[in-house]
């Protein structure tokens, strides 16, 4: 009986602290444990991953900060951004090699298209201004991301409609879709260089 008591005083005491302290590590629990009850360090691990194989606890997988910008090209983190980068680039092929007439390819160019003009400019522009990044405060939920990342592309379009209008190039479908691929290609990369940044920085702020 008395087992159970001291069990049920370690299992609350190590939920409060999960929940108060937000430990990130399971040494960083057990310290924080041992300062509160006299229990050697060993039966608090033993206890801690019994919860955790409980599921009364979770702890997340560390993810180290990347070691350089190029490593952070490989991870999973950078994948929004080569799939940008694709779908840009068969957008403007398909663009330039798909005549209007050629059914039913021309439903593959008219697909890619909308995304094209109604998505990537407002969803690179919304990434650039708020970055993905685990644990940051000001990142977006994906609702508020995709509302706004189609706002947005309603008016970038437009903009750049009006600028090339008084260009030489005037408002063709050639420097239309070249100029959506840049633009969207810097902002991709802008925002990805930002989240590195936030990546870097965000483990040494717990």
């Amino acid at each position: 009986m008395q087992e159970n008591s001291s069990d049920n005083k370690l299992e609350s005491t190590i939920i409060r602290i999960v929940k108060e302290k937000k430990p990130q590590t399971v040494k960083e629990l057990t310290t924080y444990v041992k300062e509160q009850l006299q229990i050697p360090d060993q039966e608090i691990i033993e206890f801690i991953l019994k919860l955790q194989s409980d599921g009364k606890i979770k702890f997340e997988k560390y993810e180290p900060p990347p070691k350089s910008f190029i490593s952070y090209l490989q991870t999973e983190q950078s994948y929004w951004y080569w799939i940008t980068i694709l779908i840009s680039a068969a957008t403007t092929t398909t663009v330039f090699t798909i005549p209007e007439n050629l059914y039913p390819w021309v439903i593959i160019r008219h697909i890619l298209g909308a995304i094209f003009v109604l998505w990537l400019p407002g969803y690179t522009f919304i990434k650039l201004l708020f970055p993905t990044v685990k644990k940051a405060k000001e990142a977006l939920d994906n609702i508020e991301r995709i509302a706004l990342s189609l706002g947005m592309s309603l008016a970038i379009v437009p903009i750049i409609g009006l600028l090339l209008n008084y260009t030489p190039w005037g408002i063709r479908l050639t420097p239309i879709v070249i100029s959506l691929m840049a633009l969207t290609i810097v902002f991709a990369t802008v925002a990805l260089i930002r989240e590195y940044q936030y990546a870097r920085r965000l483990p040494n702020n717990h």
